[in-house]
């Protein structure tokens, strides 16, 4: 296009065409009225379809397992304080004062049950009776109450924002990751600005994409581009 305009074939080019000094040399351009830079232009990933255990994305899976073992550790605590403490015990006739026979409504399994109550926010039909027991039954209490509550707000900005992350932000992601393949359009812009730059990692885009083009072509490989557009 720049030839044609030279060789006085064409009288006015329009296009997105890129203002440099070279080009300014041999033809004039109009006042450009778009200014980006240098730009990295690649297809936009494709998201996520949500698996069966996306309910968890919320929670890191070290949280999980330390909710786990708390929830395994305040049953256990909480079976063996009702074990001890005089006022869990109680006499399951009491129309017989006399009988020896005495309960203990905290058995393990149903230690385990209170404590899967108070995370799912539910409760149960066990109640601590004693000051132990209550101060432990308490402290799971505001301790689920907490989880619940970080866990419902995450969930909820999971469902309603798209996380998209973006491969490449710049010249630094692009010169240090090896996953996508890049490459400039030939005596371009952008070709030039890259063989006069003076800047390591400029350098090292350059020497990447010129050590892989032959290879790309030959391949016809799915690439990303980078542009200079100032029009």
């Amino acid at each position: 296009m720049v030839r044609e305009l030279i060789d006085h074939k064409a009288d006015l080019a329009v296009a997105p065409l890129a203002i440099t000094y070279v080009r300014e040399k041999v033809i004039d351009f109009s006042k450009p009225f778009m200014t980006l830079g240098i730009s990295i232009l690649y297809r936009k990933p494709n998201g996520t379809n949500p698996g069966v255990f996306s309910f968890l994305n919320p929670l890191s899976p070290d949280i999980w397992m330390y909710i786990l073992l708390a929830y395994l550790g305040v049953s256990c605590v909480l079976f063996v304080i009702a074990r001890f403490s005089p006022y869990e015990w109680y006499n399951p006739h009491p129309c017989n004062p006399d009988s020896d026979v005495v309960e203990n409504n905290f058995t393990l399994l149903n230690s385990f049950w209170f404590g899967v109550g108070a995370l799912m926010q539910q409760g149960s039909e066990l109640m601590p009776k004693a000051l132990s027991t209550r101060i432990v039954g308490g402290i799971w209490w505001f301790f689920t109450l907490i989880i619940i509550s970080s866990y419902t707000a995450n969930l909820a900005a999971f469902l309603t924002v798209e996380r998209m992350e973006s491969p490449i932000d710049s010249a630094d992601d692009l010169a240090k990751q090896t996953k996508i393949l890049y490459g400039v359009v030939e005596d371009g812009s952008t070709m030039t600005f890259f063989k006069v730059a003076s800047w390591a990692n400029h350098w090292a885009v350059r020497d990447k994409w010129s050590s892989e083009a032959l290879w790309l072509w030959r391949n016809q490989f799915k690439l990303c581009f980078l542009m200079l557009l100032k029009i």
